[in-house]
């Protein structure tokens, strides 16, 4: 039996990983919508911070070890959302569909 020391698979606090360094990353836009989107929908009182913990903590250590720090923020703000009932699995899907369509870039979105 292994012996329990506290913490879950997803605390790596106080691990060792070598020294962060801010500098090293520059948000993507992307990136800084997700935080957007999260700060102004937990404004609105749609879910909380431990909110969003609880759904990142929910997606298991695979998924957790697999992904990026803003891939696992979007996933619990959407999860979230839907649990909030701002709208449905397939009220999403329909919409992914139809921002799809628009093309791969702005430009073929403004000529669509």
């Amino acid at each position: 039996m292994t012996e329990f020391d506290g913490k879950r698979w997803h605390d790596m606090g106080g691990a060792g990983a070598g020294p962060v360094v801010p500098a090293e990353h520059d948000f993507a836009l992307w990136e800084k919508r997700v935080d957007a989107l999260m700060v102004l929908c937990s404004t609105k009182g749609l879910f909380t911070v431990d909110g969003l913990r609880r759904a990142i903590e929910d997606m298991g250590p695979d998924v957790f070890e697999n992904t990026t720090y803003y891939d696992r923020w979007i996933a619990a703000v959407n999860q979230n959302l839907i649990e909030a009932g701002t709208y449905t699995l397939g009220e999403l899907g329909a919409k992914m569909d139809e921002v799809a369509k628009r093309g791969e870039t702005y430009g073929q979105a403004a000529r669509g």
